[in-house]
């Protein structure tokens, strides 16, 4: 019996947080997708002013998770997520208040302040109560939050904006991350003190101070994943735009028919990732991003684009579950922390230089060549994990055999 409590997944903390973890990611995404045309209409702004948007909330996440990261070791953990949560409530309630680029851009600055401290949070708490027998499973459901609000973030925001405004889409955009708070205190997710990472518990060893060494073993497949968040970078900011470009209105459900794959193939692959390990997942995920992105640069129809998106949720649905549980199934407890920063950061480093260099690309071609570079991305993500996977085994297999002679 004890073992069945401790293999159990679907506790009420680990639904609360997902929960919490699908709201702050809706937030995001509604606002995410929408600022492009809100920026260039408002403001006048040029390509490379409205790539700064998200950029620069890129910047401020990425700076606020290492922070959050050493911060975790010693500040308590709910005051860390509340601090978070209260900052992009506020940052995201006064968007529309900005007169200038330059007053949006501060404001960018603070929202990414709070969604990085919240995103390393939420996710910490989470990977902390999943069995670790079951850590690619559970990473898969948790995940599964995120890539929903990738999915419909977009749709409600482009659509509320359309019909009711962009002031009107910042008060839904704001309850959304008002609704965290009852969720978290309801369920008492993190009222409970634990021997959180960095504890007095976690730090002596016989009576001697320890520090948790720094696990390099993470940085190759953060990296993978900001190679895979270039291609998503694409979709998110230029989408609208290359809709307009071949004449198809309703571009938009790209994301709706994303997210149909993406529910299949998340538990799945978390599953195939806990039993055969991350190769049977990545190369055949990845080759199909690579068509994904293939077939939408040649799309002039409704039907082809339908076909991307499905290809892309089967690709991107199952790629980033499984890089973000191996980066914490090499990791120790007390790396918890740093693992989860490592790789929401590699995911804002991938959207903001994939925001940037497709944007350069979009702006000297157009966006269909735009797409087959991001196809190209995706070639090199898959090259490079075959030459460093494989590469690898053969290297271990050659000084085995040495070793028997």
């Amino acid at each position: 019996m004890l073992l069945e409590d401790q293999e159990r997944l679907w506790t009420k903390s680990f639904i609360s947080l997902t929960i919490c973890s699908f709201l702050m990611f809706l937030n995001l995404q509604m606002l995410l997708s929408t600022f492009p045309a809100y920026v260039k209409n408002e403001f006048q702004a040029g390509d490379f002013q409205v790539s700064l948007v998200t950029s620069v909330f890129a910047a401020s996440a990425i700076i606020a998770r290492f922070l959050t990261a050493g911060l975790i070791k010693s500040v308590p953990r709910d005051k860390l997520l509340y601090a978070g949560l209260i900052i992009a409530t506020i940052t995201t309630g006064i968007y529309s208040l900005a007169g200038t680029i330059g007053g949006l851009l501060s404001m960018r600055v603070g929202f990414g302040l709070g969604f990085g401290i919240s995103s390393t949070i939420l996710p910490t708490l989470a990977s902390q109560i999943i069995p670790r027998s079951r850590m690619g499973e559970g990473i898969g459901y948790f995940g599964l939050s995120s890539s929903l609000a990738m999915s419909f973030g977009p749709i409600i925001g482009l659509n509320v904006m359309r019909a009711y405004g962009f002031s009107n889409l910042t008060i839904v955009a704001t309850l959304t991350v008002v609704l965290i708070l009852p969720i978290l205190l309801f369920s008492r997710s993190i009222s409970r003190p634990t021997a959180h990472v960095g504890s007095k518990a976690t730090k002596q060893q016989s009576g001697k101070q320890v520090k948790p060494k720094f696990n390099h073993k993470m940085w190759f497949p953060a990296l993978l994943n900001a190679i895979l968040c270039i291609t998503y970078s694409g979709l998110l900011g230029f989408i609208a735009l290359f809709g307009e470009f071949i004449h198809l209105e309703q571009v938009g459900l790209f994301f709706l028919f994303n997210v149909i794959t993406i529910v299949i193939v998340r538990p799945i692959s978390g599953r195939l990732f806990d039993r055969k390990g991350h190769a049977a997942v990545l190369i055949p995920a990845a080759i199909f991003v690579v068509a994904s992105m293939t077939v939408l640069s040649y799309t002039r129809s409704l039907p082809l684009l339908i076909v991307s998106a499905l290809l892309y949720g089967l690709g991107f649905g199952a790629i980033q579950p499984t890089l973000q549980a191996w980066m914490i199934r090499t990791s120790t407890p007390e790396q918890y922390g740093t693992a989860n920063s490592m790789f929401y950061n590699s995911t804002d480093f991938g959207v903001a230089i994939g925001s940037i260099l497709l944007g350069l690309i979009a702006s000297h071609s157009n966006y269909a060549v735009m797409y087959r570079y991001s196809a190209g991305f995706m070639i090199l993500f898959l090259l490079m994990y075959c030459l460093v996977q494989f590469g690898f085994r053969s290297k271990i297999r050659q000084q085995a055999a040495n070793f028997e002679r």
